[in-house]
């Protein structure tokens, strides 16, 4: 660690401090006795279990005057987390979003087509910040209304399109079954908010005559924007001017050697209204080695791999939907879409594997489903049961796609 890093993590966990938050996590520590990269990795992790026991407003750290915005996690799996935010880490986040922008040799003279959802939601907001700070002209559609969507994207001639994966894919087919993709202007998709499978990446360039771009980011931290992918496809360049990362291993809470895969965490360095120390995004990637083809001093991370709370066990083995991904993108006739039912039936757990295929359902579908099963046992370690459905028989999402539903609880 460069002692100027050092010097902003110490500054950070200073201002941390602040607040009641870490004020009590700290209260046992003697946070000026911190002078290396040694002493800094003695300090505990933050989860999200902690800060959603802060709610609502626990982990402000600065005087209510100096609060000009707050946003918050879904809390679809709890407690939602409220992140307050001054008006400096609106004006950081939006530099950031800006860089991202750039990073794709997006311009000003690009029309940005936004379609993640705006209000509590860090995403929408997020994506018109750096835009307008572009300069380039934004169209704040937010999710929904396809038709609508499609309408305003060949009207306005929008060249950027911004959305989740799931979205971006119901877009293209939409576009497909219109056959109006003549009247489509996209040149590039900022595609962020869920891990995705190669198949699915290649569905969306193909069919809306992309480049497609990974964007990085977490309610917690910002929001999306705070790591971005370049045209070379070799991983996200993260902005470690605001943050500091950690790759560790998620079971040990040690750092993993540079190119190995673990869970990242993240030290916001210039955050005001709620900043982390140490916090675990639990997202899996690895730290890629060298310096990028196109001349970025910031260092890269792979494009998330899972979460290492995404897994699933079944019979003693354990499931990573980014497994899954893999397996089937290498399978002849199998589509990018997929979903996993686990159910507990007769005293034995039962996996069904569904997913598309542009095959006749019928005695073609049923040898694939053979190859399925097979390419299953042998990579993952379990024998499924695999179903093949036609093209656009599984649902579509505008905002992220579930792929694995566990029956057993």
């Amino acid at each position: 660690m460069k002692p100027e890093m050092l010097d902003k993590i110490k500054r950070a966990i200073n201002n941390a401090v602040k607040g009641n938050f870490y004020k009590n996590r700290f209260k046992d520590i003697d946070i000026n006795s911190i002078n290396s990269k040694e002493d800094f990795e003695k300090l505990p992790f933050t989860d999200k279990n902690d800060l959603r026991e802060a709610y609502p407003l626990g982990l402000q750290a600065v005087p209510d005057e100096q609060i000009v915005r707050i946003h918050s996690s879904s809390g679809t799996t709890g407690t939602p987390v409220i992140i307050p935010y001054t008006k400096k880490d609106v004006e950081d986040w939006a530099i950031m979003f800006k860089r991202c922008y750039e990073t794709a040799e997006i311009t000003n003279l690009d029309r940005i087509h936004i379609t993640p959802g705006y209000g509590l939601w860090t995403a929408g907001i997020g994506f018109q910040a750096g835009a307008e700070l572009l300069g380039a002209m934004s169209i704040p559609m937010g999710p929904g209304n396809t038709e609508k969507q499609i309408k305003m994207m060949i009207d306005m001639k929008s060249t950027v399109l911004c959305a989740t994966s799931s979205y971006a894919l119901l877009l293209a087919e939409e576009i497909a079954k219109r056959g109006c993709n003549d009247g489509i202007h996209l040149k590039k998709g900022v595609i962020g908010s869920e891990r995705w499978g190669e198949k699915m990446r290649n569905r969306i360039a193909n069919e809306l005559g992309v480049q497609l771009y990974d964007i990085y980011g977490l309610t917690e931290v910002y929001g999306p924007g705070i790591g971005m992918s370049c045209k070379y496809e070799c991983g996200m360049h993260m902005w470690t001017d605001y943050l500091y990362f950690e790759i560790i291993d998620p079971k040990t809470g040690e750092l993993v050697p540079e190119g190995e895969i673990g869970e990242l965490v993240i030290t916001t360095l210039c955050k005001e209204g709620a900043p982390l120390i140490r916090y675990r995004t639990h997202d899996l990637t690895r730290l890629m080695p060298g310096k990028c083809q196109c001349g970025l001093e910031y260092p890269r991370i792979d494009t998330i791999l899972g979460r290492s709370d995404d897994m699933v066990k079944v019979k003693g083995t354990i499931i990573y939907p980014s497994n899954v991904d893999k397996l089937l993108s290498g399978i002849d006739g199998v589509s990018s879409e997929y979903q996993i039912m686990i159910d507990h039936l007769y005293g034995k757990d039962i996996l069904t594997l569904f997913f598309e295929t542009p095959l006749e359902i019928g005695e073609s579908s049923e040898k694939l489903e053979r190859i399925v099963v097979q390419e299953f046992k042998n990579k993952i370690g379990i024998t499924p049961i695999a179903k093949a459905v036609r093209m656009f028989e599984l649902p579509r999402s505008e905002k992220k796609s579930t792929r694995v539903f566990d029956n057993r609880y």
